[in-house]
């Protein structure tokens, strides 16, 4: 059996991102179930998980890890650092075209780099096999709270990135002592569980759509709302689930009815730009809109929510929004505003955890077709570059590189 070294490597984008692909347990577990794998580390400084912590699982850390035959990191490698010729599994941001990171895949062709893109690593269905959702929505829910807590001065709880790990985080939610709001939450997939979490933890009470659209209660409360919730056919019939994901356009927003009732909207549902927003400006300027304070956990700018002008950072994860003017403001400079937390990097509050669960899935997931059998093909449609070319699945992009 062929002997294999995989290197763990240094994240450098800036500002540096703490997590990590595998936690040093992960990587002692790695190599006693993958008797021909070698884990190299690199040095690093700002890993949520020290040197001394791999070294203490008997995993060798150096600065240099040119001689790893596959390198696997989180954010985007920056191009100075890319090695010819090698394997690399990150999250490259370039299947969507986005402009910022044209040079670096035009770069990784140059190089003759095979390029493994964890969002694109997905099951025959299309399910990702491996992702951050569920801490982008523990993290993103408990920052609502928080803002809900600034804003009110309900009460105090830490930062999130101020708790060591998930757990020390979901002990801070004891400390939440909300009036009776009513919070309403879109999506059901790993964001809405993540978040559901949170508020689950937080003591707050989930109801069904109909006696939160029709009862006040004496407690705060929570709603989770599927697009079925919100989503009406223009040509009557009934809601389809294939067909609203497949044409979007045909389908009318209803969100409104839980704008008018709601006081807290966490939005943690996937945005197809086909799709109806889920309100106006417009809507946001009627003395019938409710919410105060938005917690858009997908962070799509110029997306379903008009509030949402910008991402918001870690140091400062919110910022006001004058709907009568359409402009953002100073955070909680004005009551009349709608306080936003829009913070798109929000696993990275969370890293020690967030690392653990990411890891997990590497290692029963994708490690087994790395290293003993892809039957499925999986790697293989999720490699976006091999041999400086593009590969067939990607070849949308040719106009984008060339």
């Amino acid at each position: 059996m062929k002997s294999i070294k995989l290197g763990i490597i240094r994240e450098g984008k800036v500002p540096p991102d703490k997590r990590v692909p595998f936690t040093p347990l992960q990587t002692e577990e790695i190599e006693q179930r993958f008797s021909n794998i070698k884990i190299i580390c690199q040095s690093s400084e700002v890993r949520a998980y020290k040197d001394d912590e791999y070294r203490e699982q008997g995993i060798e850390v150096k600065p240099d890890v040119s001689d790893c035959d596959i390198l696997m990191g989180i954010k985007e490698v920056p191009i100075a650092d890319l090695i010819p010729n090698k394997t690399y599994l990150f999250f490259s941001h370039t299947i969507k075209k986005q402009p910022y990171n044209k040079k670096l895949l035009q770069e990784i062709l140059k190089r003759k780099i095979r390029l493994i893109d964890y969002e694109t690593l997905k099951d025959r269905l299309g399910n990702r096999l491996v992702a951050f959702g569920r801490y982008a929505g523990i993290v993103g829910a408990y920052n609502g709270l928080w803002a809900y807590g600034k804003r009110y001065n309900a009460f105090s709880i830490r930062r999130a990135f101020d708790c060591f790990d998930v757990n020390d985080l979901k002990l801070e939610l004891r400390k939440v002592k909300l009036p009776p709001v009513k919070i309403v939450l879109t999506g059901a997939g790993r964001v809405g569980k993540g978040a559901m979490e949170t508020l689950d933890t937080a003591g707050i009470r989930k109801v069904g759509v109909y006696d939160f659209l029709t009862k006040e209660f004496n407690e705060p409360v929570y709603v989770q709302v599927a697009s079925s919730d919100y989503h009406t056919r223009r040509e009557g019939g009934h809601f389809n689930r294939d067909e609203f994901h497949q044409h979007p356009e045909r389908y009318d927003s209803t969100f409104l009815s839980f704008t008018k009732v709601a006081d807290v909207l966490m939005a943690g549902a996937f945005w197809n730009p086909k799709a109806p927003v889920l309100f106006t400006r417009e809507n946001m300027c009627s003395p019938e809109f409710k919410i105060k304070v938005i917690a858009d956990i997908t962070c799509d700018v110029g997306g379903s929510i008009p509030s949402t002008t910008r991402p918001s950072t870690i140091p400062d994860p919110i910022y006001d929004y004058d709907t009568h003017t359409g402009t953002e403001a100073p955070a909680l400079s004005d009551e009349k505003n709608v306080t936003v937390m829009a913070v798109d990097n929000l696993p990275c509050e969370l890293p020690r955890s967030a690392s653990e669960e990411f890891g997990r899935d590497l290692i029963d997931r994708i490690l087994p077709l790395l290293f003993v059998k892809d039957s499925e093909g999986i790697l293989k449609r999720a490699t976006i570059a091999k041999d400086g070319k593009l590969t067939d699945n990607f070849t949308y992009l040719e106009d984008y590189v060339a």
